[in-house]
């Protein structure tokens, strides 16, 4: 039962990250700054200042940050907090554009193990890819074995056709 539980909600992880370009809900859009592919006219600092002063992200110095994404052909820069909040900031102008919740990496924990602990990724998750994997195995051979026996039934008769019409025509008439 437990291992129906754990890859259901490996599947279910799955799809959401599928998904999470489409879903607001699980990865927030990325918006255009004000001048997408241009160089970036504000400093780091400038823009983590803008960052900072959304109270979602919770920022007092940049060891508060999970990463900081630069998005050059879109003109922003993301800061994600450690909390998972997620500010837009626009390369050009330092203007704030956006802060949403970022869920995506939480659901990326769940669906490969780590959310749990090291070892349940390690000892419980990566054995039962394995499983999958075989079992993913099993199937396409068992899905191409009937066309395979198929071709070697027809390739077998027409060999013996073929053998016994050439036996018939060197075997003289009686």
């Amino acid at each position: 039962m437990l291992i129906m539980a754990q890859m259901g909600l490996v599947i279910m992880a799955g799809l959401f990250l599928m998904l999470k370009k489409e879903l607001d809900w699980v990865q927030p859009g990325t918006v255009r700054g004000a001048a997408p592919e241009a160089v970036p006219a504000q400093s780091f600092e400038q823009m983590f200042a803008a960052a900072a002063s959304a109270p979602e992200l919770a920022l007092a110095d940049w060891s508060d940050l999970s990463r900081v994404e630069v998005k050059p052909d879109r003109g922003i820069v993301k800061f994600v907090a450690a909390n998972q909040w997620e500010a837009q900031v626009d390369a050009s102008t330092g203007e704030l554009l956006q802060v949403a919740y970022r869920r995506s990496d939480v659901i990326e924990a769940l669906h490969d193990g780590s959310f749990f602990a090291e070892w349940v990724k390690l000892y419980v998750f990566f054995p039962s890819g394995v499983v999958l994997l075989v079992l993913w195995a099993s199937g396409v051979y068992l899905f191409f074995l009937p066309h395979v026996k198929r071709a070697q039934r027809r390739a077998n008769g027409a060999r013996r056709q073929a053998a016994a019409a050439r036996d018939a025509a060197t075997t003289p008439a009686a």
